[in-house]
C-alpha cells in the first residue's frame, strides 16, 4: 500500500533528521497558514486591531513565564534522562500548577493596580489555566522524546487557533475572536496529545521537586531573558508609541520569522537528544550536532534574509496593505536580528540541554539588560526602527557570550566551507532578483512571487553543486522517501 510505504521510508530515516523534517515541514504549514492569516486581518481589522491583540499575547507571555517558573524545561529533561520518569512528571504537575495558582491569585489581589482593561484581565487568567494543561501534556510527552508527536501538537495548536480567528473574525468578533482562537488552540492541543502520553501520576519524594528546582530556577531566569527578548520591545512600544505602530512592529517582525523556521525545528528535535548525549559522555555526537545544525540553519536563513531584504518593501505593501509598507527599514533590521538568532537559539539551547543551565542565565541577563536598556532609550527617539536595533545588539551580544561559554564545554566547530557555499549561491541567486527587479515593474502579488519562486530555484539548483556534503544529505533523505532526484545533479 503506498501509505504503508510511505510511513516506512520516513522512519527508516535516521532519528534526528526524521524528526527535523517532520518538525520543519509542520514549521512551513504553520508559518504560511500563518503569513496568510496575519495578511487577511491585516486588511480587515487595521494595524490598531492587530496591534491590541499582540499587546495581548505579550502580556500573557510575560506572565505565563513566572507561571511557568521553568518547570517545563526543568521537566523535559529530567524525563529525557530516563531515570524515574513518572515520578518526575508527577512532581512536575503538582509545582507547576501551584505556580499556576498563586500567579492567578496575584492577579485577582492587584487587578486594580494594573492597567489593563477588566476584560483583558479575564482572558489572560483564561489562557493561563488553559496553557497550563497543555504544558503538562507536552512537557511528558517531549520528555519522552515524542518529537513527532510534540511537532503534530504543536502544529495542532497553531493551525485550530488560526481556524477559529479567521471564522471569528469573519463573523464580525474583532479583537474577541482573535484571543477566543488564541486560547481554543491550547485546549484542542491538550486533547490531542494527551492520547499519546504514557506517563502516570505516581506518588514523588520531595527530592525530585528539588532536581526540578535545581534545573528549572537557572532554567527560569534565562527563559526570562528570551521572552522579554520576545516581548518586551512590544509593550514598549505600546507604552511609548500607538497600538498601529505596535501592529505594523509585529506583522514585519512575524514575516522575519520564515529565516528561522529550521533552525526552530532543529532545536525542538535536538534538545532531548543533547540531553542523553550529555548523560552519557558522547561529546562526540553533540559536537557533530552542533556543527550540522549550524549549517541547515544557515542554508535555510541565508537566502530568506538576502531576498527579504531585496523585495521585503513590496511584499509588504502587496501583503500586508499600503498601512504596513513604512516598516520596511524596520523589516531590514529584524532580518539581520533573526540572523544572529540562528546562532543565540542553538548556543543557549546546547547550554540548556548540557546542564549548564547557570551559565546560559548569565550570558542572557547581561543580554537581557542591556535589551531593556537599549529599548528605553531608541523607542522614544527612533519608534519601531530603535526598537529593531535593540533586538539585533542583545541578541548579538547573547550569541557571543553564549559561544564563549559553550566553547569551553565543548568544540564549537562551524563548516566554514559550507557556508561560504551558502553565501556564494546566495550571491548568484540575488543578481538573478536584481536584475529582474529592475527589468520587470512589479505591480502585483503575483509579479512579486516569480522572483521569489525561480530565486528559490537557481539558489537550490546552485547549493547542491557547491556542496557535496548538503548533497549528500537531501539526496539521502529523498531516496528514503522514493522521491524524484534530479540525474543532472
Amino acid at each position: 500500500m503506498p501509505l504503508k510505504n510511505i510511513l516506512s521510508n520516513i522512519l527508516s530515516i535516521e532519528e534526528v533528521k526524521r524528526q527535523s523534517i517532520a518538525n520543519f515541514f509542520s514549521q512551513i504549514v504553520l508559518t504560511f497558514v500563518g503569513f496568510l492569516s496575519t495578511m487577511y486581518f491585516a486588511h480587515k481589522l487595521g494595524s490598531s486591531v492587530l496591534g491590541s491583540y499582540f499587546l495581548f499575547t505579550s502580556y500573557f507571555g510575560i506572565i505565563n513565564l513566572f507561571s511557568d517558573g521553568g518547570f517545563g524545561g526543568a521537566a523535559i529533561k529530567r524525563i529525557s534522562e530516563g531515570e524515574e520518569q513518572d515520578a518526575y512528571f508527577t512532581a512536575f504537575i503538582v509545582t507547576r500548577t501551584f505556580f499556576a495558582v498563586l500567579i492567578i491569585a496575584i492577579i485577582l489581589a492587584f487587578e486594580s493596580y494594573f492597567q489593563i482593561e477588566g476584560q483583558i484581565i479575564n482572558w489572560l487568567i483564561l489562557a493561563i489555566i488553559m496553557s497550563l494543561f497543555y504544558s503538562i501534556t507536552s512537557g511528558g510527552i517531549a520528555g519522552q522524546s515524542k518529537m513527532g508527536i510534540a511537532a503534530v501538537g504543536t502544529t495542532t495548536q497553531n493551525l485550530s487557533r488560526i481556524f477559529i480567528q479567521v471564522i471569528a473574525v469573519l463573523f464580525g468578533y474583532g479583537i474577541g475572536g482573535l484571543v477566543g482562537g488564541f486560547i481554543a488552540g491550547f485546549v484542542i492541543a491538550t486533547l490531542i496529545q494527551f492520547k499519546f502520553l504514557d506517563l502516570k501520576c505516581v506518588s514523588f519524594e520531595w527530592r525530585h521537586v528539588v532536581n526540578l528546582m535545581s534545573f528549572s530556577f537557572w532554567l527560569f531566569l534565562t527563559s526570562a531573558g528570551i521572552i522579554l527578548y520576545s516581548n518586551v520591545d512590544v509593550v514598549m512600544i505600546g507604552y511609548f508609541l500607538e497600538e498601529a505602530d505596535v501592529g505594523v512592529y509585529k506583522v514585519v517582525f512575524q514575516f522575519t520569522t520564515i529565516a528561522i523556521l529550521m533552525v526552530s525545528a532543529i532545536r525542538t528535535t535536538l534538545w532531548p537528544k543533547v540531553s542523553r548525549w550529555g548523560k552519557i559522555d558522547d561529546t562526540e555526537s553533540i559536537e557533530k550536532s552542533l556543527s550540522r545544525g549550524l549549517t541547515f540553519s544557515l542554508l535555510f536563513a541565508v537566502p530568506i534574509i538576502a531576498g527579504g531584504i531585496l523585495l521585503g518593501e513590496r511584499m509588504l505593501y502587496f501583503f500586508y496593505g499600503a498601512g504596513f509598507a513604512w516598516g520596511y527599514t524596520t523589516l531590514i533590521l529584524l532580518f539581520f536580528a533573526q540572523l544572529t538568532n540562528v546562532f543565540q537559539s542553538l548556543f543557549v539551547m546546547f547550554l540548556g540541554a548540557l546542564d549548564h543551565q547557570r551559565e546560559a542565565f548569565y550570558a542572557t541577563a547581561v543580554s537581557c539588560i542591556a535589551n531593556v536598556a537599549l529599548n528605553v532609550i531608541l523607542i522614544p527617539l527612533m519608534g519601531i526602527e530603535g526598537a529593531a536595533i535593540a533586538t539585533i545588539v542583545t541578541m548579538a551580544l547573547n550569541s557571543i557570550l553564549a559561544m564563549h561559554i559553550l566553547s569551553n564545554i565543548i568544540n564549537v566547530r562551524i563548516d566554514t566551507g559550507s557556508t561560504l557555499n551558502i553565501l556564494k549561491a546566495t550571491a548568484a541567486m540575488l543578481l538573478f532578483v536584481g536584475f529582474y527587479s529592475y527589468v520587470v515593474t512589479i505591480t502585483n502579488v503575483w509579479l512579486t512571487l516569480i522572483p521569489v519562486a525561480i530565486g528559490a530555484m537557481v539558489y537550490g539548483l546552485l547549493i547542491l553543486r557547491l556542496d557535496p556534503g548538503i548533497y549528500r544529505d537531501l539526496k539521502d533523505i529523498s531516496n528514503r522517501l522514493n522521491l524524484p532526484w534530479p540525474s543532472m545533479l
